[in-house]
């Protein structure tokens, strides 16, 4: 069934209550300049599609209608006498490598010290060759704003010690964020004990956005219908 997003919405109206008080695990950061090293694990087999990481985004970052900087995409899969859904949440990878920065004419798009990929406003001028350049299809141009917008791992929030939008309001706990730097922080465990998959790791982009039980049918494209509506591309 596809809603509006408008819809969506109003019937998810406690969905991000507790998006402004969850604390990062250990010691706040300052401003990307601490010696951290941001990433996140996504576990497939958790997600279920509930969309409320997509809601809580678009509410902590005003995302103008019809776009998204993090949505989960559903696949239908096919196997002989069976079939049934795969989730696959998706954002900005936030790349060791990160394609759409030497694109950028004005040097709007850059990687802060602690890995975060951020674009300036104030120096963008909407040419889009970011979102062109993104093989993630993560970024997009803002209808409102005319400039490229993207997620970043709400890094206004991560530098006052709280965790993302979206994962704090994961209903099945499916996205774990935290410091890769940091032997005792969940990420960096996971990554340590886990068979961990990137999105198209033939891109040699070194994505930030890891996945436990990632289908290697999927690892190396992103197309797909978000669960519950479907997103405009770009804001189109």
């Amino acid at each position: 069934m596809i809603e509006s997003r408008r819809s969506f919405l109003r019937a998810l109206p406690a969905v991000t209550i507790g998006a402004a008080i969850a604390p990062l695990p250990g010691k706040a950061a300052t401003r990307g300049e601490g010696g951290q090293r941001w990433a996140m694990v996504v576990d497939v087999q958790k997600c279920i599609g509930c969309q409320a990481c997509t809601v809580s985004c678009i509410m902590e970052n005003a995302v103008p209608e019809n776009s998204f900087r993090t949505v989960v995409s559903t696949y239908e899969v096919k196997e002989e006498n069976r079939c049934g859904t795969y989730m696959l949440p998706r954002l900005c990878n936030h790349c060791a490598n990160p394609p759409c920065i030497p694109v950028c004419p004005v040097g709007a798009t850059f990687q802060r010290k602690d890995g975060v990929v951020v674009v300036d406003g104030d120096r963008c001028v909407g040419c889009a060759y970011c979102v062109q350049a993104c093989p993630y299809d993560a970024r997009f141009i803002n209808h409102e704003t005319g400039k490229a917008d993207k997620c970043t791992f709400c890094a206004h929030r991560v530098d006052e010690g709280l965790l993302p939008a979206c994962v704090e309001t994961c209903v099945g706990g499916a996205r774990i964020f935290g410091d890769l730097n940091d032997p005792d922080s969940m990420v960096h465990q996971l990554l340590s004990e886990n068979k961990v998959k990137v999105l198209k790791p033939e891109q040699g982009t070194q994505p930030h956005v890891f996945y436990l039980g990632l289908d290697t049918r999927f690892a190396g494209h992103v197309e797909g219908e978000a669960t519950l509506w479907q997103p405009s591309k770009h804001g189109k």
